[in-house]
């Protein structure tokens, strides 16, 4: 296996680079909107106002497109960042799918993972999650004879999130008395326990801790351990992934690579190694930005996809962010978990080596919240949640591009505070104590795989480990955070995390403005253009999306039965 101090010497830049890499002579002129950012919140929010015949200028600071959806290559492997798996896109009936293909122009595959897509560890307790409503429920009453009522309950409870979502999407797109009024009337028509804590509402439910484990699974997807996070974005995530998860054919960078020629088709471009210095802001009116290299680029619309701690505190002159209190809004939210990732590269065939198309989930017991305060404590002390995925098994293009290779990925909570000494270091020269401190997480980690895998242990040929410093050097995310804000009840009580912002042709897009994961800052992203378009051109949008057809095409299955 490469070590890390030879790993410094083997590094290959990786060749994946989805979009065109910025100059300032390949600027054109009348650019109608510039977004910010290339996560998949930005590059929806471009595509969409490109549906609508828009130039739109999409600036990323990074070497490739897509933000967490981006993928790299390194030493003949490919890895994704965050696209781990996505809910909800078997059929062509759900808001998801329909948005990806509207985003993509019906060429974004995916591909099926396994029945058994998700698998947990509780201790010695193990549970798998069966992709299908009817599935789950009977799987959870042969494990739970004695709870049929609380799981009844529990689904019913789901249920009811999406009637939520569709209130608070409306609060979020109207303005001012009428945003006010249409909080009034969710408060109202929508039960109260949605915005409560997620333990709290199973609580009510059942006393089983083990249920309530199994039920909550999946909080990793939000980063929010159950006794903090919103019911609602538990809800959400629980009911995304109800019949089964998938991955996109091709990988992750499909995900750019598919939605940039609808950017470009009116006239719109993405640009890579494009760093936005500051917006620029005349008379409480945003009217272009400033790059890095002091190139001034203007347009009536500024869409900021770097999430809300970037835009208020780096992007905006500091005293149009005090007048309008965005500095004191700020005080209401807080960043979510920083994570560790580790990316493993094998010389064998996923079949070869019996590797799953299932995602583990690994705790070492039920009580989250003390194994995230011991860890948090000490970084020596038990991980609280493990999280392995497998995406050379999921893509069924894989063995055509990289014969014979596997790829694994382990996802684990990091506290920031754990690497914050080196913050100011340079990438990839931060130290010998910075990389024994890697190594030493590397190692632990890797334990984990082989306690499950046991047939991979002296099989692994290449791996790398990310910081919270590296998800900071790459998305600007100063704390390492991959989920944006945190998804507390707090959280979907600020009326100010909307797309349109005080200040004049400013506007929010991404995960920050809905909800964390892939679809949320996709919804948030065609929120974002139908308030820049307005009512009467985003009626028209709305409209297209709806009546929007492409080539039938089937889901590539290749599920294993469980």
């Amino acid at each position: 296996m490469v070590t890390p101090s030879e790993k410094k010497k083997t590094l290959t830049p990786s060749t994946l680079r989805i979009g065109r890499r910025y100059r300032p002579n390949r600027l054109e002129q009348d650019y109608d909107a510039i977004v910010i950012g290339s996560g998949i919140g930005g590059l929806t929010t471009a595509a969409c106002l490109s549906r609508a015949g828009k130039k739109v200028l999409v600036l990323e600071q990074h070497y490739t497109a897509g933000g967490f959806t981006h993928a790299y290559s390194r030493n003949g492997y490919e890895w994704d960042v965050g696209i781990h798996y996505i809910g909800d896109v078997g059929t062509k009936k759900t808001t998801s799918r329909q948005l990806f293909d509207f985003i993509s122009n019906g060429q974004l595959k995916w591909a099926a993972m396994d029945d058994n897509y998700d698998r947990f560890f509780f201790g010695e307790e193990q549970f798998d999650y069966i992709a299908g409503k009817d599935k789950f429920i009977a799987s959870l009453k042969q494990r739970f004879p004695a709870e049929h009522d609380a799981i009844d309950e529990y689904m019913k409870r789901l249920s009811e999130v999406n009637k939520a979502m569709r209130w608070i999407s409306m609060e979020k797109l109207a303005d001012g008395l009428t945003g006010k009024l249409l909080k009034l009337i969710r408060k109202a028509k929508v039960p109260d326990y949605l915005n409560r804590t997620t333990y709290e509402v199973l609580k009510d439910l059942t006393d089983d801790e083990l249920l309530i484990a199994v039920l909550t699974g999946q909080w990793g997807d939000c980063g929010v351990p159950p006794k903090e996070s919103s019911f609602i974005i538990h809800s959400l995530i629980a009911k995304h992934y109800l019949h089964g998860g998938y991955y996109p054919v091709g990988g992750a960078s499909k995900l750019a690579e598919t939605i940039i020629p609808v950017i470009q088709q009116s006239g719109g471009e993405v640009f890579t190694y494009a760093n936005v210095g500051e917006v620029l802001v005349k008379d409480n009116r945003a009217y272009g930005v400033q790059m890095v290299d002091g190139t001034r680029i203007t347009a009536p619309a500024i869409i900021s996809n770097a999430g809300v701690f970037n835009t208020f505190q780096r992007l905006l002159p500091q005293a149009v962010v005090k007048k309008h209190g965005y500095d004191q809004l700020l005080k209401k939210v807080k960043p979510s978990f920083s994570h560790l990732g580790l990316y493993i590269g094998i010389k064998e065939s996923a079949e070869a080596l019996g590797i799953p198309r299932t995602n583990f989930w690994i705790y070492p017991d039920t009580d989250h919240q003390q194994n995230i305060a011991a860890f948090k404590k000490d970084y020596q002390a038990k991980f609280p949640i493990v999280y392995i995925s497998f995406p050379s098994a999921k893509d069924p293009s894989w063995e055509s591009r990289y014969p014979n290779t596997s790829t694994i990925e382990i996802v684990a909570p990091a506290d920031f505070s754990h690497f914050e000494q080196w913050k100011d270091e340079q990438w990839g020269k931060r130290g010998d104590e910075y990389d024994a401190l890697k190594a030493y997480f590397t190692d632990r980690l890797l334990e984990h795989l082989y306690e499950k895998l046991p047939q991979l242990r002296g099989k692994v040929d290449y791996c790398e480990l990310s910081t919270p410093l590296s998800t900071d050097f790459f998305c600007f995310y100063k704390r390492g955070e991959i989920y944006g804000l945190e998804h507390d009840p707090e959280r979907f009580e600020q009326d100010w995390l909307r797309p349109k912002t005080k200040v004049k042709g400013l506007y929010l897009t991404g995960q920050d403005i809905m909800s964390c994961g892939v679809a949320g800052a996709m919804i948030g992203g065609f929120a974002a253009s139908l308030n820049v378009l307005g009512l009467r051109s985003g009626l028209k949008l709305l409209k297209q999306f709806k009546n929007a057809t492409y080539q039938e095409e089937a889901i590539v299955d290749t599920r294993a039965e469980t």
